[in-house]
Protein backbone atom coordinates (compact mmCIF):
# COMPACT_ATOMS: atom_id res chain seq x y z
CA UNK A 1 0.00 0.00 0.00
CA UNK A 2 0.92 3.40 -0.42
CA UNK A 3 3.26 5.34 2.38
CA UNK A 4 1.83 8.18 4.39
CA UNK A 5 4.45 11.17 3.70
CA UNK A 6 4.85 14.56 4.91
CA UNK A 7 2.49 16.20 1.86
CA UNK A 8 -0.79 13.79 3.08
CA UNK A 9 0.09 14.94 6.80
CA UNK A 10 -0.31 18.49 5.28
CA UNK A 11 -2.86 17.39 3.03
CA UNK A 12 -4.87 15.51 6.17
CA UNK A 13 -4.52 18.63 8.37
CA UNK A 14 -6.23 20.54 5.34
CA UNK A 15 -9.58 18.59 5.39
CA UNK A 16 -9.77 18.81 9.19
CA UNK A 17 -9.76 22.07 8.70
CA UNK A 18 -12.10 22.83 6.52
CA UNK A 19 -14.55 20.39 8.03
CA UNK A 20 -13.96 22.29 11.46
CA UNK A 21 -14.69 25.90 9.19
CA UNK A 22 -17.70 24.26 7.72
CA UNK A 23 -18.98 23.11 10.94
CA UNK A 24 -17.98 25.71 12.82
CA UNK A 25 -21.89 27.32 13.29
CA UNK A 26 -23.16 24.10 14.18
CA UNK A 27 -20.63 23.15 17.02
CA UNK A 28 -21.12 26.69 18.28
CA UNK A 29 -25.05 26.08 18.22
CA UNK A 30 -24.81 22.66 20.32
CA UNK A 31 -21.72 24.68 22.85
CA UNK A 32 -24.07 27.02 23.48
CA UNK A 33 -27.02 24.33 24.79
CA UNK A 34 -24.89 23.44 27.41
CA UNK A 35 -21.58 25.42 27.17
CA UNK A 36 -20.24 28.67 26.21
CA UNK A 37 -20.61 28.32 22.71
CA UNK A 38 -17.16 28.54 21.98
CA UNK A 39 -16.34 24.91 21.01
CA UNK A 40 -16.85 25.55 16.89
CA UNK A 41 -14.84 28.30 17.17
CA UNK A 42 -12.17 26.65 18.89
CA UNK A 43 -11.74 23.87 16.48
CA UNK A 44 -11.92 25.45 13.29
CA UNK A 45 -9.27 28.39 14.36
CA UNK A 46 -7.14 25.37 16.25
CA UNK A 47 -7.17 22.77 12.96
CA UNK A 48 -6.58 25.97 11.02
CA UNK A 49 -3.37 27.08 12.74
CA UNK A 50 -2.46 23.37 12.22
CA UNK A 51 -2.90 23.00 8.86
CA UNK A 52 -1.28 26.54 7.54
CA UNK A 53 2.01 25.24 9.85
CA UNK A 54 2.41 22.44 8.12
CA UNK A 55 1.68 23.78 4.80
CA UNK A 56 4.57 26.34 5.39
CA UNK A 57 6.68 23.95 6.88
CA UNK A 58 9.99 22.53 4.38
CA UNK A 59 8.67 18.93 4.10
CA UNK A 60 12.50 18.03 3.36
CA UNK A 61 13.55 18.82 6.28
CA UNK A 62 10.55 17.38 8.29
CA UNK A 63 9.95 13.97 9.94
CA UNK A 64 6.46 12.71 10.48
CA UNK A 65 6.73 13.14 14.28
CA UNK A 66 8.36 16.55 13.92
CA UNK A 67 5.05 17.66 11.68
CA UNK A 68 2.91 16.25 14.61
CA UNK A 69 4.32 18.47 17.12
CA UNK A 70 4.69 21.34 15.12
CA UNK A 71 0.42 21.13 14.08
CA UNK A 72 0.18 20.59 18.17
CA UNK A 73 2.20 23.25 18.87
CA UNK A 74 0.42 25.62 16.41
CA UNK A 75 -3.37 24.50 17.72
CA UNK A 76 -2.49 25.64 21.19
CA UNK A 77 -0.91 28.76 20.01
CA UNK A 78 -4.18 29.22 18.81
CA UNK A 79 -6.69 27.81 20.88
CA UNK A 80 -7.03 28.16 24.86
CA UNK A 81 -9.33 26.45 26.85
CA UNK A 82 -9.86 22.92 27.20
CA UNK A 83 -9.67 21.81 23.58
CA UNK A 84 -6.36 23.22 22.40
CA UNK A 85 -4.50 20.89 25.51
CA UNK A 86 -6.53 17.92 24.65
CA UNK A 87 -5.95 17.87 20.80
CA UNK A 88 -2.00 19.38 21.38
CA UNK A 89 -1.95 16.04 23.43
CA UNK A 90 -3.41 13.82 20.94
CA UNK A 91 -0.98 14.93 18.61
CA UNK A 92 2.05 15.25 20.34
CA UNK A 93 0.72 11.13 21.34
CA UNK A 94 0.85 10.16 17.86
CA UNK A 95 3.74 11.60 16.44
CA UNK A 96 5.65 9.07 18.05
CA UNK A 97 3.61 6.45 16.03
CA UNK A 98 5.40 7.39 12.65
CA UNK A 99 8.95 7.35 13.72
CA UNK A 100 11.47 9.96 12.91
CA UNK A 101 10.12 9.22 9.23
CA UNK A 102 9.48 11.25 6.30
CA UNK A 103 7.01 8.77 5.16
CA UNK A 104 5.80 5.38 6.96
CA UNK A 105 3.56 2.62 6.34
CA UNK A 106 -0.05 3.94 5.33
CA UNK A 107 -1.47 1.11 8.13
CA UNK A 108 -0.02 3.28 10.75
CA UNK A 109 -3.10 5.21 10.66
CA UNK A 110 -5.32 2.89 12.88
CA UNK A 111 -2.89 3.02 15.38
CA UNK A 112 -2.56 7.10 15.18
CA UNK A 113 -5.88 6.82 16.08
CA UNK A 114 -5.53 4.78 19.25
CA UNK A 115 -2.58 7.55 20.11
CA UNK A 116 -4.62 10.14 19.95
CA UNK A 117 -7.39 9.00 21.76
CA UNK A 118 -5.06 7.82 24.60
CA UNK A 119 -3.06 11.32 24.25
CA UNK A 120 -6.64 12.51 24.82
CA UNK A 121 -7.90 10.57 27.28
CA UNK A 122 -4.65 11.27 29.93
CA UNK A 123 -4.85 14.50 29.52
CA UNK A 124 -8.34 15.09 30.31
CA UNK A 125 -8.47 12.14 32.74
CA UNK A 126 -11.80 11.67 31.30
CA UNK A 127 -13.50 8.09 30.51
CA UNK A 128 -16.54 6.98 28.54
CA UNK A 129 -19.94 7.82 29.93
CA UNK A 130 -18.68 11.13 30.78
CA UNK A 131 -20.72 13.62 27.85
CA UNK A 132 -17.02 14.82 26.46
CA UNK A 133 -14.71 14.00 23.35
CA UNK A 134 -13.91 10.07 25.03
CA UNK A 135 -17.04 9.58 24.00
CA UNK A 136 -16.42 9.53 20.47
CA UNK A 137 -12.35 8.64 20.44
CA UNK A 138 -12.64 5.89 22.86
CA UNK A 139 -15.31 3.52 20.67
CA UNK A 140 -13.06 4.62 17.68
CA UNK A 141 -9.76 3.14 19.32
CA UNK A 142 -11.45 0.13 20.03
CA UNK A 143 -12.71 -0.26 16.45
CA UNK A 144 -9.22 0.43 15.29
CA UNK A 145 -7.78 -1.98 18.02
CA UNK A 146 -10.10 -4.42 17.17
CA UNK A 147 -9.66 -4.07 13.07
CA UNK A 148 -5.64 -4.43 13.34
CA UNK A 149 -6.35 -7.93 15.47
CA UNK A 150 -8.45 -9.19 12.82
CA UNK A 151 -5.92 -7.84 9.90
CA UNK A 152 -8.26 -5.54 8.31
CA UNK A 153 -7.91 -3.31 5.45
CA UNK A 154 -6.86 0.39 6.76
CA UNK A 155 -9.54 1.79 5.22
CA UNK A 156 -12.03 -0.64 6.32
CA UNK A 157 -10.69 0.13 9.96
CA UNK A 158 -10.42 3.56 9.30
CA UNK A 159 -14.47 3.37 8.76
CA UNK A 160 -14.92 1.13 11.19
CA UNK A 161 -13.67 4.25 13.63
CA UNK A 162 -15.63 6.57 11.82
CA UNK A 163 -19.15 5.22 12.54
CA UNK A 164 -18.06 3.82 16.18
CA UNK A 165 -17.49 7.51 16.71
CA UNK A 166 -20.42 8.97 15.33
CA UNK A 167 -22.82 6.38 17.11
CA UNK A 168 -20.82 7.17 20.07
CA UNK A 169 -21.32 11.15 19.97
CA UNK A 170 -24.95 10.22 19.29
CA UNK A 171 -24.61 8.74 22.51
CA UNK A 172 -24.15 11.54 24.47
CA UNK A 173 -27.74 12.84 24.16
CA UNK A 174 -28.60 10.69 26.71
CA UNK A 175 -25.63 10.97 29.43
CA UNK A 176 -25.29 13.67 32.21
CA UNK A 177 -22.51 15.65 31.87
CA UNK A 178 -19.71 14.52 34.49
CA UNK A 179 -17.31 17.14 33.55
CA UNK A 180 -16.69 20.84 32.37
CA UNK A 181 -19.46 23.19 32.50
CA UNK A 182 -21.95 21.22 31.15
CA UNK A 183 -21.62 19.45 34.60
CA UNK A 184 -23.08 22.60 36.69
CA UNK A 185 -26.30 21.52 34.83
CA UNK A 186 -26.53 18.11 36.27
CA UNK A 187 -29.45 16.36 34.99
CA UNK A 188 -30.28 19.50 32.77
CA UNK A 189 -27.47 18.43 30.62
CA UNK A 190 -29.39 15.45 29.29
CA UNK A 191 -30.92 15.64 26.16
CA UNK A 192 -28.42 17.56 24.41
CA UNK A 193 -25.13 16.42 22.16
CA UNK A 194 -21.89 17.13 23.66
CA UNK A 195 -20.01 18.92 21.02
CA UNK A 196 -16.48 17.96 21.79
CA UNK A 197 -18.41 14.40 20.62
CA UNK A 198 -19.19 15.52 17.70
CA UNK A 199 -16.52 17.16 16.43
CA UNK A 200 -14.17 14.49 17.18
CA UNK A 201 -16.66 11.98 15.34
CA UNK A 202 -16.18 14.49 12.19
CA UNK A 203 -12.84 14.71 12.58
CA UNK A 204 -12.50 11.00 12.45
CA UNK A 205 -14.85 10.97 9.22
CA UNK A 206 -13.02 13.15 7.41
CA UNK A 207 -9.94 10.79 8.26
CA UNK A 208 -12.11 8.16 7.11
CA UNK A 209 -12.90 9.48 3.63
CA UNK A 210 -9.31 11.21 3.29
CA UNK A 211 -7.69 7.94 3.61
CA UNK A 212 -9.59 6.25 0.68
CA UNK A 213 -9.56 9.41 -1.20
CA UNK A 214 -5.61 8.48 -1.39
CA UNK A 215 -5.62 5.31 -1.65
CA UNK A 216 -7.56 5.81 -5.15
CA UNK A 217 -5.63 8.02 -6.32
CA UNK A 218 -2.23 6.16 -5.57
CA UNK A 219 -4.08 3.12 -6.82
Amino acid sequence: MRPFTFHDLTDLFRAFADRMIAERDMLAELDGEIGDADHGAAMAVGFDAAARALFDASPENQTLSQGFGLAARSLLNAVGATTGPLYASALLRAGPVFGNLSEAPFDQLPRMVIAMSEGIEARGHGKPGDKTMVDAWAPAAHAARKGIDAGQDTCAILLACARAASEGAESTRAMMAAKGRAARLGPRSIGHLDPGAVSAASLLDVLADWAGRAVERRD
